[in-house]
């Protein structure tokens, strides 16, 4: 068997082992069966309450979301799979280099499979949210749109990560089938949704403070600048204003919206902020 014969070989394999556990998420994504009754797909598939699922064997059916982690990308559907196969985990982390195969049944209208490469591991990129989701992997095999929630898998057909996210140049990145991502997975599945605090605020980068307060005649300061407050958010009841610059969380200087992040995380029911509005610094406590 020559080497084109070997990826076609493998490709039908694991599309044959796999496909049938691949499903169409509303008309924005895919899926993959993870147990039986459970489908695992991207976040930001999910529209509304309702979810619906189309089965590779043409069978659509509502179903119920046991759980979702919008800051994660992950979520977990709850629906018959009656007679479609469960996706197996790989044993082991993805490699630079290993071979890979992606399976996407886009908006239910039928699968369809790509052969890559791992390009990459231990990658980040920001969640629907803005936070960074680090750990992924970046591959070669090529991507329709619908094709997020859908699995990136080894010559085996074990699951190595979600995919979720187009990049420029041909690479996609996956969210990782770690052990940690079973046990997301799990938590979702029994409605634990991860308690991640939110301040409610939309953030400039660091980079655009300084121009955007240019613009308005302020003087250069460095922080997070506050584009805007939901209405009843953390930060809206500790009285947080547009413009306001976020300066630091307790004694860590906001350099980054990771570093806020890290900040909320690493705190408990109150946070101390210290903001400049306008030219004046005050000081503003936020609960949770």
């Amino acid at each position: 068997m020559d080497a084109l014969d070997e990826i076609t070989a493998t490709i039908e394999s694991v599309a044959r082992k796999v496909g049938p556990a691949v499903v169409g998420i509303n008309r924005h994504g895919t899926g993959v069966v993870t147990a039986d009754g459970l489908v695992v797909t991207n976040a930001h598939n999910l529209r509304g309450d309702e979810t619906y699922v189309t089965l590779a064997d043409g069978r659509t059916s509502v179903g119920r979301q046991a759980g979702v982690d919008l800051d994660g990308d992950i979520a977990v559907v709850a629906v018959d799979t009656s007679g479609a196969p469960v996706v197996e985990f790989s044993m082991g982390p993805a490699t630079l280099g290993q071979v890979v195969v992606a399976l996407s049944n886009p908006r239910g209208r039928g699968l369809r499979a790509t052969f890559g490469t791992v390009s990459s591991t231990g990658r980040g990129f920001r969640g629907p949210r803005g936070r960074r989701i680090a750990g992924s992997i970046e591959h070669t095999a090529p991507l329709a749109r619908g094709s997020s929630g859908g699995p990136v898998l080894d010559r085996d057909g074990r699951l190595l990560g979600i995919n979720t996210n187009r990049l420029q140049e041909g690479f996609y990145q996956a969210i990782a089938a770690t052990e940690d991502l079973r046990t997301r997975i799990g938590s979702l599945a029994r409605g634990e949704a991860p308690l991640r605090r939110r301040l409610g605020t939309a953030i400039a980068p660091p980079h655009m403070t300084n121009r955007l307060r240019a613009a308005a005649g302020l003087p250069e300061v460095d922080g997070l600048l506050v584009r805007g407050v939901e209405e009843a958010s953390a930060a809206d009841r500790a009285g947080l204003r547009r413009g306001d610059v976020l300066l630091r969380a307790g004694d860590v200087r906001l350099t980054s919206v990771d570093a806020l992040y890290e900040a909320l995380e690493g705190h408990g029911e109150t946070l101390e902020l210290t903001v400049v509005r306008a030219t004046e610094e005050l000081t503003v406590m936020v609960s949770f």
